[in-house]
């Protein structure tokens, strides 16, 4: 059984930073793209990054500077980099891998304030 295990998140003030982590564990293999959504409340789920296993970025317009993303395809691993945090950063934030299956971690609530 295939898990993603988030961890990271929490309450910082605007201008503050944060790490994501998500380690994949059991059997997952030919993973293609890692990456890291957001959803916040009454919106709907958006790409916040992801990397390929050839290390092809991308992010979205509004994190581009501020975010990075990383991965440790050794350690079936995934990270996010945020920094210089704003108030509509605020989501929780959910951890995806892509093999020939899609897999969703559990999510992480990432609060900014003011």
């Amino acid at each position: 059984q295939v898990q993603l295990v988030e961890s990271g998140g929490g309450l910082v003030q605007a201008g503050g930073s944060l790490r994501l982590s998500c380690a994949a564990s059991g059997s997952i293999f030919n993973i293609n793209v890692m990456g890291w959504y957001r959803q916040a409340p009454g919106k709907e789920r958006e790409l916040v990054a992801v990397i390929s296993s050839g290390g092809y970025t991308n992010y979205a317009d509004s994190v581009k500077g501020r975010f990075t993303i990383s991965r440790d395809m050794a350690k079936k691993a995934v990270y996010l980099q945020m920094n210089s945090l704003k108030p509509e950063d605020t989501a929780v934030y959910y951890c995806n891998v892509q093999t020939p299956h899609n897999y969703w971690g559990q999510g992480t609530q990432v609060t900014v304030s003011s």
